[in-house]
């Protein structure tokens, strides 16, 4: 196979060629993880925990070099290398490697009268087995070192492909957990392109986590539906922020610059149409236009950087032909609309007299444009809001937290966030993942965990010397004795205790 050559999006210079997995060497590597499985799914959470925690020690011990590589080879500032990808690992690590033995350890549930009766049920959390992860290179770092960490912790062995376009991060990924010593098979990380994802997939595999966009996921979907396997999709999104006439429209613009800037606007959460209340819509984009256009453009490696380049040719590709098409139908470029510099720059852009009938308020853009659109009501904003193929994250500004949470409640999205914007991938406790084209199920927090383990149920029934009143044979005393039942053992604890008395008589007639 090809090397990967690693080009540096602010200067289009090379920064390295790196070899990349062959499909002989991936099926190997799934047989080593499947064989190494047993022995890491046995060990205690403390154990597990030991490895994630050095995992985590080497990250900060070389904070520096990891931050580089991020910059270098994505393009963000390094501020954010820092702030949205390593600050988040740490913190994913720590709160995963201290908090999983409670989340997964086994629990009673209650059984009602059938508790009364001697039975009790427990559930527990097994691990699944080898996890495969295909990640993306917009958050080349935090997006699959979570979900790897996460599968480790939770007993699985892992199978990490990092994407194609930032194999400089892949390596520093493969790097840190060698330094954190995981035993020989739990751990392999895959470079290469698509051609690897697909001998991946063709793997034996028992969950597929699979970050990316919306066409590929539908993929990867298609091939694991085929086998069997579980899958966890996350495809982006098309995220609204609605500001209501009482917002503080200085702070409100400041958030929404930055939640449709950062990253030049390359997140699944960005915020890529905005809706203002037309009472406050002429202040509210003209500070945004101002803040805007106060942004500076830069090689992420200067600290004074705000914005750095697009990571690849062909999204900024996308961006200039949205912005184009709503040049060319009349819309207003406020600020930007075109590219700059000798790398992947794209000027941040706002952009008004555009409607739903715009590809850049249809379709996911992935680059730093806002549109703005204006509103009249609370009740317009949730149906513009709601008006995508994609439900990932939804944005309100307000003053009044109780209509804001009305609101939230109404819009279809996996997380709504009043008076803030895009940082919750970064919170380990919180969900992580959408509805409609935004994906299936969720990583981080709790049910991140519950997405990479099997839901174990065993039920005991301590009275080993009665029949259950249900089984053969059947008649017509059974069946009397059921239609009483079915008034009290269905309802209430108290009539479920009522019923007590029906079975005790439907035992007794059986019996005799």
């Amino acid at each position: 196979m090809t090397d990967i050559l690693s080009i540096d999006p602010a200067t289009l210079k090379e920064l390295g060629r790196f070899p990349a997995t062959s499909p002989q060497e991936i099926a190997e590597y799934a047989d080593r993880a499947r064989k190494a499985f047993p022995s890491w799914s046995k060990k205690t959470f403390n154990e597990r925990k030991r490895y994630l925690l050095r995992a985590r020690e080497y990250i900060l011990d070389n904070l520096d070099d990891f931050a580089a590589a991020i910059t270098r080879d994505n393009g963000k500032p390094f501020v954010e290398s820092i702030s949205a990808e390593i600050l988040p690992v740490c913190d994913l690590l720590w709160w995963a490697a201290t908090h999983a033995e409670k989340i997964l350890s086994p629990r009673g549930l209650g059984l009602g009268i059938f508790n009364l009766l001697l039975r009790s049920s427990v559930v527990s959390h097994q691990p699944l087995g080898v996890i495969g992860v295909i990640s993306p290179w917009n958050y080349p770092f935090s997006i699959p070192v979570g979900a790897a960490a996460m599968a480790l912790m939770a007993g699985n062995t892992v199978l990490l492909k990092s994407s194609s376009v930032t194999p400089l991060v892949g390596k520093k990924i493969a790097e840190m957990f060698a330094a954190a010593g995981l035993p020989d098979g739990t751990f392999f990380h895959l470079a290469g392109g698509s051609e690897v994802g697909e001998a991946l997939l063709e793997s034996r595999l028992d969950k597929v986590v699979f970050t990316g966009s919306v066409g590929v996921g539908r993929h990867v979907a298609e091939v694991c539906a085929k086998k069997l396997v579980p899958i966890t999709l996350e495809l982006g999104g098309k995220d609204a922020a609605i500001i209501r006439a009482d917002a503080d429209i200085d702070v409100a613009s400041s958030g929404v610059v930055w939640g449709a800037m950062t990253n030049a606007g390359q997140c699944c959460a960005s915020i890529e149409r905005c809706y203002v209340h037309s009472l406050v819509a002429d202040s509210f984009v003209e500070m945004v236009v101002k803040k805007v256009k106060k942004l500076r453009m830069g090689n992420g490696l200067d600290p004074a950087t705000d914005i750095g380049p697009m990571t690849t040719l062909s999204q900024l590709q996308i961006v200039e032909a949205h912005v184009e098409e709503a040049r060319r139908r009349g819309a207003k470029i406020l600020c930007g609309g075109k590219r700059t510099g000798e790398g992947y720059f794209y000027e941040p852009t706002v952009i008004t007299g555009v409607d739903h009938s715009f590809a850049c308020v249809l379709e996911e853009t992935f680059g730093p444009t806002l549109p703005v659109m204006t509103y009249d009501n609370d009740d317009s904003a949730i149906r513009l809001a709601n008006d995508s193929q994609y439900g990932l994250n939804a944005y309100i500004w307000t003053k009044d937290i109780k209509e804001g949470r009305k609101m939230a409640g109404k819009l279809c999205a996996g997380t709504v966030v009043i008076n803030d914007s895009v940082y919750t991938h970064a919170i380990s406790s919180t969900p992580w993942g959408g509805l409609k084209n935004s994906g299936l199920g969720r990583t981080h927090g709790v049910w991140g965990f519950f997405e990479l383990t099997n839901l174990h149920h065993i039920h005991v029934n301590y009275i080993t010397w009665l029949k259950d009143f249900w089984w053969y044979p059947y008649g017509k005393t059974l069946a009397t004795s059921l239609k009483g039942l079915s008034k009290t053992l269905t309802g209430s604890f108290s009539g479920k205790l009522r019923s007590l008395a029906g079975i005790a008589r439907v035992l007794l007639l059986r019996k005799n």
